[in-house]
This record gives structure tokens, sequence and C-alpha cells, in this order.
């Protein structure tokens, strides 16, 4: 028998090891449970190659064809707005069931939603700023966009993919404010975060972003969100709405909405009269109101206006909602409150090829993104309230306010030029506010949705990160108000887009292999077409060159081949000027290629569309306007007022330009050519038109006095740091002076 003191030490074993299992089975429930919330939380989140639904191999009708069906069938819903919302909205509403119509004024995504970042991301800044104020509303903005961010990846990843940012830190007790600020950031994208955010010490940022100022840098901070091709991302949802059903339509605009008015019950007859009044019955008479049942629309390519008739109607418009709205019911506050952001465009060696940088507060707290994007920099973004326009222009104040932050932040070695700006624009933000709000800058970028007392359903705001469940709001706004039937829920979630279904990232060897494409062109079709790429390489010409042996560029220095402006007929393109911005980036990237494309261009779309003389002829005035106006080429004609110089300055720079001008008053190739020889300075033809360019404020090809004196004004003041043509006439006539190529305007 057990003495009394073994039974207590054995029973104190046996709670011990009973205390333990318990622990261990407690914890391996709540392990359990996390895992299962994973689960649930990634249940839609499908990585990978997966196989094509049976909607994305059906056939895309032609324009005609989807016109024609306008014109004719009665829809559930119509779509007024073909940017990433109204796209969003149309693809919801087929994805249940529902018959489907969208027009757009332009082209697809012509306004904002091509015009952005080019970032998808859930907001560094207003999460501090939700986090500062205690605004719940701003951190479930935070929230959602950092899951739908996770979705925009998955289901577009040949057309998005996650991009390292760095936050430099140039005081120490920053360090510990930021970084708590960016692991937040982590925590809120909960099962969703990309990647972890991490810290780096001064040696180890400035050998990921060499560029980097060095001076007073205490540490940095690399956090993820995600990039991507935001035009080609736009078409890309309509086309899969187009591909399940949708009837959508670029270049149609709405004169007016179709309201149908109730009819007017018949007047009592006299017996029942005489009733109400020996019963007294004083039945109230429900008042039907009016209803939205459509639209009139006019096809802009051709002049025909036809009705559109359709049970619902949801206004997308971005910036110009206010318009539709106010064709429902003209006495109608406005909503929206337009806020200009401008972008410009740097060659590639400003930023490393997958780092981009965040400036967290300019000289006038906003926010500065400096990221690599398709080979070049893009830098941005100022925000202004802006008048209501669709062909926004950047100014050259907001360019200079961009490359004046651009310079706080790089090394010294890196000389931050107005003449390396290829590209610039102006993208207008559809904010949702009080009309007298006295800026924008606070403003939320959160999303309303507003049913008329006539049914029209407008969804305002928002960010493109947040399209999705934007129109997911929308749809189910308009389901309620005009009782539809849609046969399943929404299943946008988790559903891949065009093109992303049978992509890999090792597509593009492929693509190179089989087609005999150049590697750089075979990457850039298949990170823009995804597995459509190889109907774009089908259409490719032969360039009778050993290799590559199809591909024909359509601009030198960037890989897009006339396969592309034959596809883009196909995929609705009507015009040349959304060819070279929309369905290429060409403009985007670089205005000087766009004008030299534009011939070519022209030429392959009258072949495919079987346009005349005069529609040849306008397509052309109406790229160079864009070129112009929108892509910022205007911006660079300065006023000459701006010079400031000393007489004595005046008087030793004009004689310095009358030395090369002579008597003809202005420089040009041949004279630049010239000096170059007696210097015995070799230079082609190209680099001259180059620094021709630079300086050349009216685009005439020459260089004035006055242009001249403005550029010397500018050097001395550190607007720009050095020009080639500049460095040639300062320079003694007998010495050889190197010349520094840089890009294009002043």
């Amino acid at each position: 028998m057990p003495s009394p003191e073994e039974n207590k030490g054995t029973w104190i074993g046996v709670l011990k090891k009973s205390k333990t299992v318990k622990v261990i089975g407690f914890v391996g429930l709540v392990g359990c449970g996390l895992l299962a919330k994973r689960k649930w939380d990634t249940r839609n989140d499908v990585t990978g190659r997966v196989n094509r639904p049976l909607w994305a191999v059906r056939h895309l009708p032609s324009r005609s064809s989807q016109l024609s069906s306008l014109a004719h069938k009665e829809f559930d819903v119509l779509v007024i707005g073909g940017g990433a919302t109204g796209c969003g909205v149309a693809l919801d509403a087929v994805s249940r069931g529902l018959k489907v119509a969208l027009v757009e004024k332009f082209d697809f995504g012509s306004g904002t939603s091509s015009r952005s970042t080019k970032l998808i991301h859930g907001g560094v800044r207003y999460l501090q700023s939700a986090i500062m104020s205690l605004d719940w509303g701003q951190y479930k903005l935070v929230e959602e966009a950092l899951q739908e961010r996770s979705n925009l990846l998955q289901i577009a990843p040949h057309l998005s993919f996650p991009l390292p940012i760095m936050l430099p830190v140039y005081e120490w007790w920053q360090v510990p404010y930021f970084w708590a600020g960016i692991k937040m950031y982590d925590q809120v994208s909960g099962s969703k975060k990309l990647k972890s955010s991490y810290l780096l010490s001064k040696k180890s940022a400035l050998e990921k972003f060499p560029m980097l100022k060095e001076d007073k840098l205490k540490a940095a901070i690399v956090y993820y969100d995600g990039s991507h091709n935001d035009a080609r991302m736009n078409l890309s949802i309509a086309i899969t709405a187009a591909r399940q059903g949708a009837c959508i339509a670029n270049y149609c605009e709405v004169k007016k909405l179709l309201v149908e008015q109730p009819c007017k019950p018949p007047p009592p007859t006299p017996q029942e009269l005489e009733v109400e009044d020996l019963l007294d019955l004083k039945c109230p008479v429900e008042k039907k109101k009016p209803k939205v049942i459509g639209a009139q629309v006019v096809d802009t390519q051709t002049g025909k206006t036809f009705n559109i008739n359709a049970k619902c109607v949801i206004n997308a418009t971005g910036p110009f909602t206010d318009s539709i709205r106010q064709m429902d019911n003209c006495k109608l506050k406005k909503i929206c409150q337009p806020s200009a952001g401008v972008h410009i465009i740097l060659p590639g060696y400003y930023s490393p090829q997958a780092m981009g940088l965040l400036d967290p507060e300019t000289s006038d707290g906003r926010v500065i993104f400096f990221l690599p994007w398709q080979g070049l920099t893009i830098a941005g973004t100022t925000d202004t309230a802006t008048q209501l326009t669709h062909n926004p222009a950047p100014t050259e104040k907001d360019i200079q306010f961009i490359l004046h932050e651009i310079r706080s932040y790089l090394s010294p070695e890196v000389k931050v030029r107005r003449g390396d700006v290829q590209s610039s624009w102006s993208g207008i933000r559809p904010l949702v506010t009080n009309p007298n709000s006295p800026d924008t800058k606070s403003l939320s970028r959160s999303h309303v949705v507003e049913v008329s007392e006539h049914n029209l359903v407008t969804i305002a705001g928002g960010k493109w990160t947040t399209y999705r469940t934007m129109a997911e709001d929308a749809v189910d706004a308009g389901i309620k108000a005009c009782c539809l039937k849609p046969k399943h829920k929404s299943k946008t979630l988790g559903m891949r887009l065009e093109g992303g279904h049978e992509w890999t990232p090792n597509h593009f060897i492929k693509l190179a292999q089989t087609y005999g494409l150049d590697a750089e062109v075979a990457k850039h079709l298949s990170e823009t077409y995804g597995d459509r790429a190889e109907d774009v390489a089908r259409l490719a010409s032969v360039t009778g060159k050993r290799h590559p042996i199809v591909g024909r560029r359509l601009a030198e220095d960037f890989p897009y081949i006339e396969a592309e402006v034959r596809y883009a007929c196909q995929e609705y393109a009507v015009s040349a000027a959304d060819v070279l911005s929309l369905r290429t980036r060409i403009a985007f990237l670089s205005y000087q290629a766009a004008e030299a494309a534009l011939p070519r261009v022209l030429d392959i779309m009258t072949h495919e569309l079987g346009w005349d003389e005069d529609r040849v002829e306008m397509e052309r005035k109406k790229a160079l306007q864009m070129i112009e106006v929108d892509m910022g080429k205007m911006s660079k004609k300065v006023s000459s007022s701006s010079i400031i110089l000393s007489a004595l300055e005046v008087q030793e720079y004009t004689e310095k330009f009358r030395n090369v001008a002579g008597a003809k008053g202005f420089i040009t190739h041949v004279d630049i050519g010239e000096l170059m020889k007696d210097m015995e300075v070799n230079i082609d033809e190209k680099e001259l038109t180059l620094m021709i360019d630079e300086v050349d404020l009216n685009n005439n090809g020459k260089v004035e006095l006055d242009e001249f004196l403005m550029l010397m004004s500018d050097l001395q003041h550190g607007n720009i740091r050095t020009n080639a043509l500049a460095s040639i006439l300062r320079s003694d006539r007998n010495k050889v002076a190197p010349v520094i190529k840089s890009g294009g305007g002043l």
C-alpha cells in the first residue's frame, strides 16, 4: 500500500499534467480558430494559373453589334460612365445575372482612372489621419482599401505587383514614430498583408536607393503597396464585363435621362362621389413619382441618336457626377468637389527599378510619391481645387513644385532638371464634400451612394483601389430601389480579369521563343495583355531583321509595337489619341515619342477602320492637342517675365548668344552642328534635336534670345542645374565641351 505522502505526490502530478493538458488544449483550440479564420478570410484567394471559365473564351462582339443591342434591347441596369467605378458596376451587375448596358462619353478610362499615381494602396496618410483624429470612418476606409488591394493584385496578376516603398527618416525621434505607424499599416492589412515592413540603417538605405540624399539621413523604413497599369486595368474590367454579356460602348454621350411619368387616375364618377359623401370616405390617393427608365444617347462617331431603356440607371461619372444628377433634378446641390493632382514622368535613372520613395510631408504638408513605372520614374502628386474640364492640363507651377520637392530628397549628384520631364498630366479627383469646404487636402476618399426621388442611383467619391466595393454597393442600392431580381449574389470578389487566368511570371519567355519577339517587347506584351498576348503577337508585322523576327516598334525607345494598334481596334479603340495615351501608354511616358509614333498609328488605324482623309486629319489634330495640353507639352511655354538677370548679365549672355546666332537672331541645328565641328565634338542628329528641344519654348525648332536668357536665368537661380546648350555657349570655343543629354523640355 502506498503511503499517504506518496498518494499526495501522485495526485499533485496528475493535477499538474491535467493543467498542462488543458493549457495545451486551449492553445490548440485558439490556434485552430486562428487558422480557420485565416482560411475563411482567404477563401477567395487563388494564386497562380487557373483555367479560363466559359465566358473568357467567348468572342468579343464588335462595336457596331454592341450599339445595335443598346438601341433595341431592354436592360435591367444602364451604367453611365466608363471609368474604373462604372466598369466595375457593369461587371458586378452582369455577374449577378442582370442584363447590363454601359455607355462612356469618350474612351474607357479616359478621365481620372488613367491619370492616377498608379498605386493600389490603402493610404498611409489616411491611416495617420484616422489615428490622430480618432476617426473610425477613416480607419474603416483604410481597412477596406487594404483588403481590396489584395484582391486587385490577385485578379490581375499580369497588370499589378507588390512594390516596396522607402520612407527616409532624417530625425532620430521620427524613427519610432514612423516605425509604429507603418507597423500599424501592416497590422490593419491582417491576412491580406503583402510583405512585412522593415527598418534599414543609413548604409542599407543608400545601398537600396543610392540616389537618396545622404546628408542628415538617420534611417529608412520600407513598406509594401501595389502598383498597376491603371488604364489597361480599367479596360480589362470593361472587356471582362463585355465577355460576360454586358453591352458596352465608348464615345456614346448621354443627352438626357428618360423619365416615365405616372399615369393620372381617371376622375371619380358621380356615383363614386355620392358613395364617398354618404359613407364619409376620405381615402388618400397614393401619388406615384416619376421614374428614370433610361437615357437618350448619341453615338458621337456617327451622330446617330437612340434611346436605351433600363429598369435602373446608375450614374458613375466621377468628377462629372453632378452633371448627370442635375439632368434628373436641376435644383439639386452639388456633392462633388474636384481636386487636381499633377504627376510628372522622369527618366528611369531617377529611381531604382524596384523601389519607390515616399516624402511624407512636403513643404506645404502634402505627400509626394516617387515611383518606378513602365521603366521610367513617376513623381507626384499635387492636391488643389480646380475647375471641371475634360482636358485638365498640368501647370508649370505644379511641375516646378514637384521638382523642388524631389531635389530636397535626392543626392546633389542627381541634377534634377526641368529638361528631364518627359511628360506630365493632371487628373481630377472626384472628392465628395460639402460645397462650402475651404480646401480639398483634408477631405476623405470614402464614397457615397445616393438614390434620388426618381430612382437615379449615383455612386461618387472613393478611390481606384476600392472600385469593386463601390460597384457592389451601387448595384445593391439599385436592386433595392428598382426592385430588380438578380439570379446570384455578386461574384466579383476573386474573379480573374481579362488576361489573368493562364498568366505566369515566365509567360513572356514562351512568347519570345514562339514568335521571335524581342525579349523586352515580349515581357511588355505579357505584362499588359496577360494570356491574351498571343493574340497580339499573331498580329505582329515582320521586321525584316534577323532578330527580332516580328514586332515593329512604334517608338524607338519603348516596347510598344504596331500590332497593339491593330488589337486596340478589336477592343473598341476609335481614336488615335486614345491609342497613344490609353491603349498604349506612350503619351504618358514621353510626348516626344508620342509625336514620333503618331503618323504610323494613323496609317494603321486608317487601314483597320477605313478612315478617309478628313477623318485622318481630324484625328491628327486631336492627338496633337492631347499631347500639347493633356500631356503637358504646352506647360513648358513659360512667360519670359520670369527672367531675373542684372543688366550686365543680360549684356554678357546676349553677346554670347549673338556670337553663335549671328544676324538672324536665333540658333538652329546648323549653328550647333558648325559649333561642334569647330570644337571637334561628334554629335548625331538625334542629340542635336534633343539639345534644341530642351530650351525651345515655342516649339518652332529654333532657340531665340528670350528663350536663351530664360535658360541662363533658371541656371543661375537654381531652377535647373545644367543644360547641354548652355554648357557649350559658356565654354571657350577652342575647348571641347561635354554634351549632356537630358530628355526634352526646358
